[in-house]
């Protein structure tokens, strides 16, 4: 069933926001040609278009029980879930749900997708698949623990696979064994650098791992208050920003990376951890977001300015529109805000 809600109209000193309150729990949210979806607890994906955030959200009846990861889908205008019901979802631009894979039984925790290339993966318990776009069958990648998270390189060549002590790195057009990076532990969340040479993990300890493929160095980033629930790179791969902390850390990628380097940090939201960054698609500029709901914006090095605050409900997930005019912030209470930055 597809149904449509009508925002709320608000202000802050810097931006415009529409407010979508969808009232479960926002999972993850992404961006797919104009559109925004948000994907919630209740199963539902509900799609805004960024070009006019104040009509209505269209819902969505993606999965029976909660969604549990989305992500943009390699047609334009689609979006990809993955859920309790062990279904992978594709939900098109205009509200259609098709189911691309099914795994009675298992959960579906991580989807992710490269439209360049037309491959799209996910992942269930021990094992990642992968599907081509005139596969009929998916092409199963087997693990020796649970599957922690999926990226594919920027060239589309390359999927990274975290799990228990390590990552696996599978060419995508070659049935071989993977490459293995190795480091005790449990890595969750991975994310490659822009130019592909670096691999990042968050771990299940306060912590981020990484390795620059090019010579085998690691890196290791420890001292967190509270785990790294998200990290992103700036558009031109020039620092990695997280959050885990009271401020947003940024480690240098540039000459040499940042081994032995100190980060620099920007914010403050009163003492509350970041629980969600997101980098600016044109500009070397960050949004994040906090445990009590504060969003700001700033650059690494530099000082930040408060866009909006919603006390006591926690950001989980941001994300730009692509010309970064847009920023949509999902909150736990279940709201979606839409900051617009053009000016009135």
């Amino acid at each position: 069933m597809v149904t449509a809600i009508r925002p709320e109209q608000s202000s802050a000193a810097t931006a415009r926001v529409a407010t979508f309150p969808f009232g479960d729990y926002v999972v993850g949210a992404a961006l797919n040609g104009r559109l925004f979806a948000v994907a919630l607890g209740d199963g539902t994906v509900r799609l805004i278009d960024s070009a006019t955030p104040d009509a209505e959200a269209v819902t969505v009846e993606a999965h029976k029980g909660a969604a549990l990861c989305l992500c943009a889908d390699i047609e334009n205008g689609s979006f990809l879930s993955g859920g309790e019901d062990g279904r992978v979802v594709k939900t098109t631009a205009a509200g259609k749900t098709e189911t691309i894979a099914e795994h009675k039984g298992r959960w579906i925790e991580h989807v992710t997708a490269h439209a360049g290339a037309g491959i799209r993966a996910y992942a269930a318990a021990k094992d990642a698949f992968v599907l081509g776009k005139k596969d009929k069958e998916a092409r199963k990648l087997s693990h020796a623990s649970s599957v922690g998270g999926l990226a594919i390189n920027p060239k589309g060549k390359r999927l990274a696979v975290t799990h228990y002590n390590g990552v696996s790195l599978w060419w995508l057009a070659q049935n071989s064994e993977p490459a293995k990076l190795e480091w005790k532990g449990s890595h969750l969340n991975v994310l490659w650098s822009p130019d592909g040479d670096y691999v990042m993990t968050t771990m299940q300890e306060n912590a981020l791992h990484g390795w620059r493929l090019s010579d085998g160095e690691h890196m290791r980033m420890a001292g967190y208050a509270t785990k790294v629930r998200s990290f992103a790179f700036t558009r031109r791969g020039h620092f990695l920003v997280t959050g885990g902390s009271e401020q947003v850390v940024c480690w240098p990628f540039t000459g040499g990376g940042p081994m032995g380097k100190p980060p620099v940090e920007f914010g403050g939201a009163g003492g509350a951890p970041v629980t969600a960054v997101a980098a600016h698609p044109l500009h070397d500029v960050v949004a994040a977001g906090y445990e009590n709901g504060t969003l700001i914006l700033g650059q690494p090095g530099a000082g930040a300015r408060l866009v909006m605050r919603e006390s006591g409900n926690a950001i989980t997930t941001l994300v730009w529109d692509r010309d970064g005019e847009k920023l949509l912030a999902g909150t736990e209470s279940g709201d979606a805000h839409v900051a617009d930055f053009r000016p009135a």
